[in-house]
Protein backbone atom coordinates (compact mmCIF):
# COMPACT_ATOMS: atom_id res chain seq x y z
CA UNK A 1 0.00 0.00 0.00
CA UNK A 2 3.27 2.19 0.53
CA UNK A 3 5.72 1.50 -1.67
CA UNK A 4 9.48 3.96 -1.71
CA UNK A 5 12.45 3.71 -4.29
CA UNK A 6 15.76 4.37 -3.44
CA UNK A 7 13.85 7.92 -1.30
CA UNK A 8 16.92 10.10 -1.38
CA UNK A 9 17.08 14.34 0.00
CA UNK A 10 19.71 16.58 0.82
CA UNK A 11 19.75 19.80 2.55
CA UNK A 12 23.02 21.65 1.18
CA UNK A 13 25.90 19.25 2.26
CA UNK A 14 23.44 17.00 4.90
CA UNK A 15 22.30 13.89 3.14
CA UNK A 16 19.38 13.59 5.41
CA UNK A 17 17.50 10.33 3.93
CA UNK A 18 19.75 8.15 1.67
CA UNK A 19 18.26 5.72 -0.62
CA UNK A 20 15.50 4.36 1.27
CA UNK A 21 13.91 1.48 0.27
CA UNK A 22 10.17 0.31 1.88
CA UNK A 23 7.31 -1.45 1.09
CA UNK A 24 4.36 -1.18 4.29
CA UNK A 25 1.05 -3.05 3.21
CA UNK A 26 -2.05 -3.61 5.32
CA UNK A 27 0.10 -3.95 9.03
CA UNK A 28 0.86 -1.59 11.54
CA UNK A 29 4.57 -0.28 10.58
CA UNK A 30 6.74 1.36 13.17
CA UNK A 31 9.48 4.32 11.73
CA UNK A 32 12.40 4.50 14.64
CA UNK A 33 15.32 6.21 14.80
CA UNK A 34 16.99 9.20 17.22
CA UNK A 35 16.52 12.79 16.55
CA UNK A 36 17.76 13.69 13.30
CA UNK A 37 17.93 10.31 11.97
CA UNK A 38 15.64 10.86 8.86
CA UNK A 39 12.29 9.65 9.93
CA UNK A 40 10.39 13.13 9.20
CA UNK A 41 11.83 13.85 6.12
CA UNK A 42 10.80 10.54 5.32
CA UNK A 43 7.04 11.02 5.87
CA UNK A 44 7.32 14.47 4.19
CA UNK A 45 8.56 12.68 0.94
CA UNK A 46 6.13 9.98 1.39
CA UNK A 47 3.35 12.14 1.39
CA UNK A 48 3.98 14.95 -0.89
CA UNK A 49 5.07 17.78 1.46
CA UNK A 50 8.39 17.24 0.08
CA UNK A 51 10.05 16.64 -3.16
CA UNK A 52 12.56 14.17 -3.19
CA UNK A 53 16.16 14.39 -4.81
CA UNK A 54 15.92 11.09 -5.86
CA UNK A 55 13.34 7.59 -5.75
CA UNK A 56 9.14 7.03 -6.50
CA UNK A 57 6.58 6.70 -4.55
CA UNK A 58 3.32 5.17 -4.71
CA UNK A 59 0.64 5.21 -2.84
CA UNK A 60 -1.91 2.77 -3.01
CA UNK A 61 -0.90 1.98 -6.39
CA UNK A 62 -0.83 5.36 -7.58
CA UNK A 63 2.32 7.27 -8.46
CA UNK A 64 2.50 10.33 -6.32
CA UNK A 65 4.41 12.57 -8.92
CA UNK A 66 2.85 11.43 -11.48
CA UNK A 67 -0.94 12.05 -9.81
CA UNK A 68 -0.16 13.75 -6.15
CA UNK A 69 -4.16 15.31 -5.79
CA UNK A 70 -5.30 11.03 -6.21
CA UNK A 71 -2.40 9.70 -4.26
CA UNK A 72 -3.47 11.74 -1.43
CA UNK A 73 -6.52 11.22 -1.23
CA UNK A 74 -5.61 7.76 -0.03
CA UNK A 75 -4.68 8.86 2.94
CA UNK A 76 -4.96 11.00 6.29
CA UNK A 77 -1.55 12.54 7.81
CA UNK A 78 -1.24 14.08 11.00
CA UNK A 79 2.07 15.64 11.61
CA UNK A 80 4.20 15.54 14.96
CA UNK A 81 3.11 19.25 15.51
CA UNK A 82 -0.68 20.15 14.39
CA UNK A 83 -0.99 22.56 11.51
CA UNK A 84 -4.41 23.76 11.48
CA UNK A 85 -6.74 26.75 11.14
CA UNK A 86 -6.68 28.25 14.56
CA UNK A 87 -9.67 31.06 13.79
CA UNK A 88 -11.60 27.79 13.30
CA UNK A 89 -13.63 25.62 15.33
CA UNK A 90 -12.97 22.00 15.88
CA UNK A 91 -16.01 20.98 13.84
CA UNK A 92 -15.64 23.98 10.86
CA UNK A 93 -11.94 22.47 10.59
CA UNK A 94 -12.72 18.91 10.75
CA UNK A 95 -16.01 19.78 8.00
CA UNK A 96 -13.59 21.71 5.79
CA UNK A 97 -11.53 18.52 5.89
CA UNK A 98 -14.62 16.29 4.59
CA UNK A 99 -14.94 18.65 1.89
CA UNK A 100 -11.45 18.82 0.54
CA UNK A 101 -11.26 14.73 0.10
CA UNK A 102 -14.88 15.30 -1.06
CA UNK A 103 -16.04 12.33 1.48
CA UNK A 104 -19.62 10.99 1.76
CA UNK A 105 -20.96 13.84 4.08
CA UNK A 106 -23.85 12.35 6.03
CA UNK A 107 -21.23 9.35 6.51
CA UNK A 108 -18.25 11.76 7.61
CA UNK A 109 -20.23 13.96 9.90
CA UNK A 110 -21.49 10.56 11.89
CA UNK A 111 -17.94 9.66 12.15
CA UNK A 112 -16.88 13.46 12.94
CA UNK A 113 -18.78 13.11 16.02
CA UNK A 114 -18.12 9.63 17.13
CA UNK A 115 -14.34 11.03 17.22
CA UNK A 116 -15.92 14.22 18.88
CA UNK A 117 -16.94 11.92 21.75
CA UNK A 118 -14.10 9.41 21.81
CA UNK A 119 -11.37 11.61 22.36
CA UNK A 120 -13.62 13.52 24.82
CA UNK A 121 -13.35 17.13 22.98
CA UNK A 122 -17.42 17.15 21.97
CA UNK A 123 -18.16 20.34 24.66
CA UNK A 124 -15.65 21.86 23.02
CA UNK A 125 -16.39 21.42 19.10
CA UNK A 126 -17.89 24.89 18.85
CA UNK A 127 -14.42 26.70 20.26
CA UNK A 128 -12.05 27.96 18.40
CA UNK A 129 -8.88 26.09 18.14
CA UNK A 130 -6.36 28.95 18.98
CA UNK A 131 -7.68 28.34 22.46
CA UNK A 132 -6.85 24.78 22.78
CA UNK A 133 -4.07 23.40 25.13
CA UNK A 134 -1.31 21.20 22.60
CA UNK A 135 -3.31 17.96 23.48
CA UNK A 136 -6.81 18.77 22.55
CA UNK A 137 -4.76 20.31 19.21
CA UNK A 138 -3.45 16.90 18.36
CA UNK A 139 -6.85 15.34 19.12
CA UNK A 140 -8.36 17.66 16.03
CA UNK A 141 -5.32 17.10 14.10
CA UNK A 142 -6.03 13.17 14.28
CA UNK A 143 -10.01 13.33 14.15
CA UNK A 144 -8.56 15.35 10.83
CA UNK A 145 -6.77 12.37 9.68
CA UNK A 146 -9.36 9.71 10.58
CA UNK A 147 -12.61 11.37 9.53
CA UNK A 148 -12.10 10.75 6.08
CA UNK A 149 -12.22 7.29 6.02
CA UNK A 150 -8.64 6.96 4.52
CA UNK A 151 -7.27 3.47 3.46
CA UNK A 152 -3.66 4.52 4.98
CA UNK A 153 -2.48 6.79 7.81
CA UNK A 154 1.02 8.88 8.42
CA UNK A 155 1.76 9.48 11.99
CA UNK A 156 3.93 11.28 13.04
CA UNK A 157 4.41 11.06 17.09
CA UNK A 158 0.57 10.60 17.05
CA UNK A 159 0.78 9.66 20.84
CA UNK A 160 3.20 13.12 21.82
CA UNK A 161 1.22 15.64 23.72
CA UNK A 162 -1.96 12.87 24.25
CA UNK A 163 -3.57 12.46 28.00
CA UNK A 164 -3.72 8.09 28.93
CA UNK A 165 -6.98 7.92 27.74
CA UNK A 166 -6.81 9.29 24.56
CA UNK A 167 -3.80 7.51 24.03
CA UNK A 168 -5.34 4.33 24.48
CA UNK A 169 -7.73 4.68 22.45
CA UNK A 170 -6.46 5.70 19.75
CA UNK A 171 -4.09 2.38 19.91
CA UNK A 172 -7.25 0.87 19.70
CA UNK A 173 -8.70 2.29 16.71
CA UNK A 174 -4.95 1.76 15.10
CA UNK A 175 -5.26 -2.25 15.46
CA UNK A 176 -9.01 -1.93 14.63
CA UNK A 177 -7.88 0.20 11.13
CA UNK A 178 -5.09 -2.44 10.53
CA UNK A 179 -7.76 -5.34 11.40
CA UNK A 180 -9.72 -3.36 8.64
CA UNK A 181 -7.51 -3.45 6.16
CA UNK A 182 -5.83 -0.43 6.57
CA UNK A 183 -1.75 0.42 6.70
CA UNK A 184 -0.38 2.78 9.12
CA UNK A 185 3.00 4.35 8.58
CA UNK A 186 4.03 5.83 12.40
CA UNK A 187 6.83 7.48 13.98
CA UNK A 188 7.14 7.69 17.88
CA UNK A 189 10.30 8.14 20.25
CA UNK A 190 8.33 5.77 22.82
CA UNK A 191 9.65 2.59 22.65
CA UNK A 192 7.48 0.70 24.58
CA UNK A 193 4.92 2.13 22.66
CA UNK A 194 5.78 0.70 19.32
CA UNK A 195 6.89 -2.65 21.13
CA UNK A 196 2.85 -3.23 22.07
CA UNK A 197 1.23 -2.42 19.09
CA UNK A 198 3.80 -2.49 15.74
CA UNK A 199 3.31 -5.67 13.16
CA UNK A 200 6.84 -4.53 11.26
CA UNK A 201 9.60 -2.20 12.49
CA UNK A 202 11.88 0.37 10.34
CA UNK A 203 15.09 1.67 11.98
CA UNK A 204 16.60 4.50 10.33
CA UNK A 205 19.98 6.02 11.40
CA UNK A 206 22.21 8.99 9.87
CA UNK A 207 19.47 8.73 6.62
CA UNK A 208 19.97 5.37 5.99
CA UNK A 209 17.50 2.40 6.69
CA UNK A 210 19.89 -0.27 9.18
CA UNK A 211 17.33 -2.55 9.57
CA UNK A 212 13.37 -3.61 9.08
CA UNK A 213 11.32 -6.85 10.10
CA UNK A 214 8.80 -7.86 12.65
CA UNK A 215 10.55 -7.57 16.69
CA UNK A 216 11.14 -11.65 16.59
CA UNK A 217 13.09 -11.09 13.20
CA UNK A 218 15.26 -8.57 14.51
CA UNK A 219 15.70 -10.46 17.81
CA UNK A 220 16.64 -13.80 15.63
CA UNK A 221 19.01 -11.95 14.22
CA UNK A 222 20.37 -9.71 16.76
CA UNK A 223 20.13 -11.22 20.15
CA UNK A 224 16.72 -12.87 21.49
CA UNK A 225 16.88 -11.43 24.22
CA UNK A 226 17.06 -8.23 23.39
CA UNK A 227 14.01 -5.67 24.50
CA UNK A 228 13.25 -3.09 21.34
CA UNK A 229 15.70 -0.29 23.37
CA UNK A 230 18.45 -2.55 23.39
CA UNK A 231 18.19 -3.01 19.45
CA UNK A 232 17.71 0.43 18.81
CA UNK A 233 20.59 1.31 20.78
CA UNK A 234 22.75 -1.48 19.44
CA UNK A 235 21.64 -0.60 15.76
CA UNK A 236 22.38 3.23 16.41
CA UNK A 237 25.15 3.32 18.80
CA UNK A 238 25.48 2.77 22.61
CA UNK A 239 24.64 5.21 24.37
CA UNK A 240 27.10 4.98 27.57
CA UNK A 241 30.51 6.82 26.39
CA UNK A 242 33.76 7.69 27.82
CA UNK A 243 32.10 11.49 27.81
CA UNK A 244 29.29 10.19 30.08
CA UNK A 245 31.09 8.44 32.26
CA UNK A 246 33.59 11.29 32.88
CA UNK A 247 30.43 13.80 33.60
CA UNK A 248 28.97 11.16 36.20
CA UNK A 249 32.43 10.88 37.81
CA UNK A 250 32.21 14.69 38.08
CA UNK A 251 35.49 15.16 35.70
Amino acid sequence: MISATKLTKSFGSLLAVDHVDLQVNSELFVFLGPNGAGKTTTIKMLTGLLRPDFGGVKINGVDLSADPVLAKRQFGYAPEQPTLYEKLTAREFVDFVINIYSAPYKKSLDRMEQLFDIFEINERADDIIEDFSNGMKKKVSLIAALVHKPKILFLDEPTASLDPKAARNLKDILRGFVDQGGAVFMTTHILETAEQMCDRIGIINKGRLCAMGSLEALQREQGRNLSLEALFLKLTGEPYSAKVEQFLQGR
